[in-house]
């Protein structure tokens, strides 16, 4: 669901530049207060984590679309939902700027779209509500798989919105909609599945989900399947378009404006063994500078 340059003009770029900016900052604050320094650790394999893991494109049977993980719910509950918004621009930075995917205008309204509804909407009032004060493998489940599915929707509705908004294509808002919602409600299934198992992996660790404090055996897993998905699953990813490029497809017939939208750096002519060190070395890159962001904004323990 990230959203090109092409697609986000420079006023709405700015505009939701400074919403997600306002966030950060915020957010940032509130890291300071409360982040444990025994999480900082978690937090850098988090965002490692999630970068590899959004290069898995899964296919959507029947609809010739693929998704992949956005990641922000998984973080918010792990982390809580201020380190899990740095956590996730960090993410996203480095896709943008190594890899080109989404783009800088674009990455004020990516990280919103990602960040802010599964992070300070669909984490406090969905996830926490189902789950409770009673920790059960059937609350985690049911909790994530809602909060994944309302949190693609509200972002997807909110790549419609901007889009529309910033008039570079003219997409028609009302079919773009009708058919961006029901693909990402087959993607967020998939986001709040994908949530849930690594929830309860967590869990099954003997680890508390929720915002929970690192644990060196719980993150160096993570880091090892990050590192996994990154250098061997990402070979075997769906090469088919994701929710957004299929939804403009099946939509682009009734424009006669449609700016090219594909992501990312296309790696079919370098090879396996360069496609996968490149995932690796992206995925390191952000272990690195996530790592580094939690360690500047960490409260040392008592």
């Amino acid at each position: 669901m990230h959203m090109s340059d092409a697609l986000v003009s420079p006023a709405v770029g700015a505009v939701m530049w400074l919403s997600s900016a306002g966030l950060i900052a915020w957010s940032a604050r509130r890291v300071k207060q409360d982040l444990d320094e025994r999480k900082v650790p978690l937090m850098g394999v988090m965002g490692a984590f999630v970068f590899a893991a959004q290069m898995i494109n899964i296919a959507i049977p029947g609809t010739g679309s693929s998704g992949h993980l956005g990641g922000g719910l998984l973080l918010a509950v792990l982390l809580g939902p201020h380190a899990a918004f740095i956590t996730l621009f960090s993410v996203l930075a480095v896709q943008a700027l190594l890899f080109g995917d989404g783009g800088l205008l674009a990455l004020g309204a990516n990280a919103f779209n990602l960040g802010f509804f599964p992070c300070f909407l669909c984490y406090p009032l969905l996830y926490r509500t189902v789950v409770g004060s009673r920790t059960t493998r059937a609350r985690i489940f049911t909790g994530a798989l809602l909060a994944g599915v309302v949190g693609l929707q509200l972002g997807s509705l909110g790549v419609v919105a901007e889009t529309s908004l910033s008039g570079l294509t003219d997409l028609p808002p009302l079919p773009f909609l009708l058919v961006m919602q029901p693909i990402h409600l087959a993607i967020g299934i998939v986001e709040g599945l994908a949530t849930a198992a690594v929830l309860l992996f967590v869990t099954s660790a003997g680890i508390a989900v929720h915002e929970a404090t690192g644990s060196r055996r719980t993150a160096l897993v993570l880091l090892f399947a990050g590192l996994l998905l990154a250098g061997a699953v990402s070979l075997f990813a769906s090469t088919r378009p994701d929710g957004l490029e299929w939804s403009i497809e099946s939509v682009s017939s009734l424009a006669s404006s449609v700016p090219p939208v594909s992501e990312g750096v296309s790696a079919e002519p370098a090879g396996a063994l360069v496609q996968s060190a490149t995932a690796i070395a992206g995925t390191l890159v952000t272990l690195l500078v996530a790592g580094l962001i939690a360690f500047a904004l960490r409260r040392k323990a008592p």
